[in-house]
């Protein structure tokens, strides 16, 4: 895997936090987002002072995505890998009527257009370099276009990123660029930041391999993508699941 620079949103805590880690130790440049959480950012700062460069943005506002770019490459140059991590999502669960027109705009903004303005700035400096690898998030079984009950705004911009995500696969391949998706199953919790041989020390009934995923699981599927040689893996959504993905259960 080619060194180089990795933007990461939202890459301080929860999934992103392992991503983070993965590329670093690595050892990529990275530059970083994050919201509110200062203190986190950091500590990993103090780990990585010369490697890691981290900027405060909110997703949802496109003034601020532009900025991350801009204050990246300033940083780093150019860029070699974009990883969509952020994903502003409501935790209370509620009927799509019930969403008020500020939190479905989150849900779009934050999930879908803040891609597209991370690509209209990135993809620029990869097709320059005819190299880029481009990894966006998605949920369980988005592929498929399936409806999420009680989840229905950030269903609706996932399984459009989905689309997005296949399109400038395609757009972009004659330059050395791939898109990929990545589909975490129920990472929750604690799991999100703790390791594969942490995992196997808990049976989950609930998952067919009988372990929790974890941020890590998600990490390593990331890092695979964005290898040189897996550049035949494009326009592709991984579902990383533990193999709750595979059977259609009626319930």
């Amino acid at each position: 895997m080619n060194v180089g620079h990795a933007i990461i949103t939202a890459g301080m805590k929860g999934l992103g936090r392992k991503v983070t880690e993965a590329f670093l130790q690595k050892g990529h440049q990275v530059t970083v987002t994050y919201r509110n959480d200062r203190e986190r950012a950091d500590q990993l700062k103090n780990l990585y002072s010369d490697q890691l460069h981290i900027v405060q943005a909110d997703v949802t506002n496109k003034y601020d995505v532009q900025t991350v770019v801009e204050k990246a490459v300033n940083q780093f140059g150019s860029v070699q890998y974009l990883i969509n991590n952020a994903g502003p999502f409501i935790f209370e669960r509620k009927k799509l009527l019930d969403y008020t027109e500020d939190e479905w705009d989150d849900m779009i903004r934050g999930n879908l257009d803040a891609v597209f303005y991370l690509l209209k700035q990135t993809v620029p400096y990869m097709r320059e370099q005819r190299f880029g690898r481009i990894v966006n998030y998605g949920f369980q079984g988005a592929n498929a276009a399936s409806g999420w009950l009680n989840r229905a705004a950030f269903a609706a911009a996932k399984v459009g990123l989905v689309s997005l995500t296949k399109s400038i696969a395609f757009e972009e391949a004659e330059h050395g660029i791939t898109s990929n998706m990545i589909c975490p199953g129920n990472i929750i919790g604690d799991f999100k930041e703790a390791s594969i041989s942490e995992s196997r020390e808990i049976l989950d009934k609930d998952t067919p391999i009988g372990r929790s995923g974890t941020g890590e699981d998600i990490a390593r599927a990331i890092l695979f993508l964005c290898e040189q040689d897996s550049d035949m893996i494009t326009g592709e959504v991984m579902e990383v699941t533990g193999g709750l993905n595979v059977i259609h259960r009626f319930r």
